[in-house]
């Protein structure tokens, strides 16, 4: 059971071992911290989360994902993935018709295309570390590693564009997946 003691004076100074205050006064004792995880290594248990409600460092959780898509949290109106695409390679040029696609970039550098027919794409522009990518439904798109490093991003759709628990190790699993 955890122990809860108020602390009017409580501030959070990042990661810190056994106690520790919240923005709200409240200490815990023994209890979760964002910081460890239960499986006792410090890495983020990479799976489907969803329906139920979550929290998780999606900057850890993002750079730790080493597949081309991990779905973290599937639920019935919206889906966090995960995804890492190797140095050279893209996401892939595609539409979704009902999706609208939040993209942000939290490793690595790349260019985005985005347009209204999948041989015009009429907006381009660089991304990188900490940019976000907004695509409205109907709009064709891909997204192209230009760096020299994964580029490492998390995408989420709106409502849910993939199956409960999808994982894609490789973007050649991915376009299998969608063939079948």
């Amino acid at each position: 059971m955890t122990k809860m003691y108020y602390d009017p004076n409580g501030y959070y100074y990042g990661r810190q071992s056994g106690q520790w205050a919240n923005p709200y006064g409240v200490l815990q004792v023994n209890g979760f911290h964002a910081y460890r995880y239960p499986n006792g290594n410090g890495r983020i248990p990479l799976a489907d989360y969803g329906p139920n409600p979550y929290v998780v460092n999606i900057n850890e959780a993002t750079k730790q994902n080493n597949t081309y898509r991990t779905a973290l949290w599937t639920g019935p109106h919206l889906q966090v993935t995960l995804m890492s695409i190797p140095v050279g390679g893209d996401i892939g040029l595609e539409m979704h018709p009902n999706v609208d696609q939040f993209l942000r970039i939290e490793q690595g550098q790349g260019i985005v295309q985005m347009g209204k027919s999948k041989k015009n794409l009429t907006f381009q522009s660089p991304v990188s570390d900490d940019f976000a990518i907004m695509v409205p439904a109907r709009t064709w798109h891909n997204v192209t590693n230009t760096g020299n490093t994964p580029l490492k991003l998390y995408s989420i759709y709106a409502p849910p564009n993939h199956p409960f628990g999808t994982v894609h190790r490789t973007k050649a699993d991915a376009m299998a997946a969608t063939r079948v």
